[in-house]
């Protein structure tokens, strides 16, 4: 296991030296991107209109972040912590097409995913939960908010980050996954339980 710093927009070359287990700092241009982000952004490219960021090479974030506005009307971070990916599986294939590199947040992703990071070059990157605060000191600046009329954690948030994470692999491009390993211990301890009775 290694530890890395990534510089977005990352390459094909950055990605496929990242194996399950490595550790992941980040330096860029991050986005946020929940269910309703997810789902304009595909409105847009299948209207065939630009997205409001440029997101090839870049990191996706799964997440809702907290923010609040200064005395200059300038909005600043607070927190922001992992959601849950799984619900973002359906939009697997749409992110690679885009060139997205990292996709961020908590619980793994399915099998449409793990095909999607052989084909494009993407890994799959677990933010600790419980660590919004420690996450939110990696974030330098918030340089726009899009789609703000969904609501703060839906909305998409473009934050400048300088060693963003830790954050750790635990699905890369080759077609590994932890939690695939996870699951498939998991099954061989209960038959083992089971198979003793």
């Amino acid at each position: 296991m290694a530890e890395y710093t990534i510089n977005l927009p990352a390459s094909d070359e950055d990605v496929e030296k990242l194996n399950i287990g490595d550790t992941v700092y980040i330096n860029g241009t991050v986005c946020t991107a929940r269910d309703m982000a997810h789902l304009q952004m595909r409105e847009l490219v299948e209207n065939g209109k630009e997205l409001p960021e440029k997101i090839a090479g870049g990191a996706i974030f799964h997440a809702g972040p907290v923010m609040k506005k200064d005395e200059n009307d300038q909005w600043k971070l607070r927190v922001i912590g992992p959601t849950t990916s799984i619900r973002m599986e359906p939009h697997a294939d749409f992110m690679g097409r885009m060139g997205v590199k990292l996709i961020i947040g908590k619980g793994g992703m399915g099998e449409d995913s793990l095909a999607a990071f052989k084909k494009y070059k993407q890994v799959y990157l677990q933010a600790a939960p419980g660590c919004a605060v420690v996450l939110a000191a990696g974030i330098k600046d918030v340089k726009n908010v899009h789609w703000y009329e969904n609501g703060m954690p839906e909305a998409m948030w473009v934050l400048e980050a300088d060693k963003f994470g830790p954050f750790v692999v635990t699905m890369d491009c080759k077609g590994n996954s932890r939690y695939n390993d996870v699951k498939a211990k998991a099954r061989e301890i209960a038959e083992d339980i089971l198979s003793k009775k």
